[in-house]
């Protein structure tokens, strides 16, 4: 190997897959002066199960990366969430917020992440699609990974990158992290999620739509399914209908998903066009790593980030948000780790990575779990639907708790009663 082919596959940094959480760590990384290298497994663009629809919290993440999120660029901006369930029907607004800005956001996930991709590229990151990365390598004596071996393109050419840490942002699966000794926690939720697009007329829909209820109706008693259904318009003549369904439930195992999104569809009113014919590509689905199932965050010189690090929010099944806040975050604990004089300092400040996450997140999953266990339970389930949807100040304070949308001072009360929570909680 020439120096030169050494340079190339040498960085300060390697960031194993490239969707929301690895390409927005990358890219602050990359701004910050490290040397880069994102290795992403397929080629842009790409399609990845979701809803495609983005809270205010992602939006503050895009335009911290400098994003476009225009409509001329292709974005559709959503007002709010529009619940319906129990015989009610009630929309609300996004609140407003300092922290936060006013409206989502809805993209198709097929090139939502090939732009977050380019603009790390932009930033200075060296991205590699179509690198398949394989087994870490790590260091004999200490156990710390050190680099991954890969294989490049399609003739799948062996070789090895090297970095003296590495970011597993490689997604639920993240054989990456299982290959260091870090395995899912059976203690922590865990959802599925199943969608689809159809050609209909509510493709313009200015509000985000979710349906509380889902029944499954084929036994001799109709059984209410602890998840939620959702459809929301994506401005190019197509809705994504999908349903997110939690493990809380003995259902969870033995229904076909797939087959409970047809009923639902079959349901709706026929001039939605939720029809099999107008059906433009599958049914998908993928799993959600909720609540932190993949501990610790920070182990022997690699960093959990996304759906590696189970960072989707119990509460709402939202992942992409708490994905890229993890990638900035990781970003931020290297590049001062980086600044550091000796090794033992590097390391304390490394470390400090997953109670930075716990600090942010912790109490507010624990309450997320407890959530879970609660509307798995079909009784309380029906109650909350049929009760809580004709209070409308309640569900005001729903929709702050669910989405994660509070100012952490100076907020109003509802602010200030979902925080002191969060903080009171266990930060497991």
């Amino acid at each position: 190997m020439t120096d030169t082919d050494l340079n190339e596959r040498s960085a300060d940094v390697i960031v194993v897959g490239a969707g929301p959480a690895g390409s927005t760590a990358a890219y602050h990384l990359a701004r910050s002066g490290l040397d880069v290298l994102l290795l992403e497994k397929t080629a842009f663009p790409r399609e990845k199960v979701c809803g495609d629809g983005l809270t205010p919290r992602a939006v503050k993440q895009l335009v911290a990366m400098g994003i476009d999120i225009s409509e001329e660029a292709g974005w559709l901006r959503n007002k709010g969430l529009r619940i319906i369930g129990g015989g009610s029907r009630l929309q609300l607004d996004w609140p407003e917020l300092a922290s936060f800005p006013d409206y989502g956001l809805v993209r198709r996930r097929h090139d939502f992440d090939e732009q977050l991709a380019h603009a790390a590229q932009k930033a200075g990151a060296r991205l590699h699609e179509r690198c398949n990365v394989g087994a870490p390598l790590r260091d004999d004596r200490t156990g710390r990974i050190t680099g991954v071996e890969a294989k490049l393109g399609e003739e799948k050419t062996p070789v090895t990158f090297h970095a003296p840490l590495v970011i597993a942002a490689d997604g639920n699966s993240t054989r990456l992290s299982v290959a260091m000794g870090l395995h899912r926690r059976e203690d922590r939720p865990m959802g599925v999620a199943v969608r689809t697009y159809f050609t209909s007329p509510r493709h313009d829909d200015d509000y985000l739509e979710s349906w509380l209820e889902l029944w499954d109706r084929r036994g001799p008693e109709d059984r209410l399914l602890p998840g939620y259904g959702w459809i929301f318009g994506m401005g190019d003549g197509t809705s994504n209908v999908g349903l997110g369904i939690l493990n809380s439930s003995s259902a969870f195992k033995e229904l076909d998903w797939r087959e409970i999104l047809k009923a639902w569809c079959a349901s709706m009113p026929e001039d939605w066009g939720y029809t099999p014919e107008n059906m433009t590509g599958p049914i998908r689905g993928a799993a959600l790593p909720m609540a932190f199932n993949r501990q610790p965050h920070y182990h022997r010189g690699l960093l959990l980030v996304g759906d590696a690090g189970g960072l989707v929010n119990p509460f709402n099944g939202e992942g992409i948000a708490y994905a890229m806040e993890s990638g900035r975050m990781a970003a931020e604990v290297i590049v001062q780790a980086q600044a550091r004089q000796t090794p033992a300092q590097r390391e304390l400040a490394l470390r400090h990575y997953p109670k930075a996450l716990k600090d942010t997140y912790g109490g507010y999953y624990t309450l997320g779990r407890a959530f879970v266990k609660l509307i798995g339970n079909p009784k309380v389930m029906k109650v909350a639907t049929e009760r809580g949807l004709t209070h409308p100040l309640l569900m005001r304070f729903t929709l702050k708790m669910l989405a994660n949308l509070t100012d952490p001072t100076g907020g109003d009360a509802m602010d200030r009663i979902i925080n002191g929570l969060s903080k009171v909680a266990p930060r497991a």
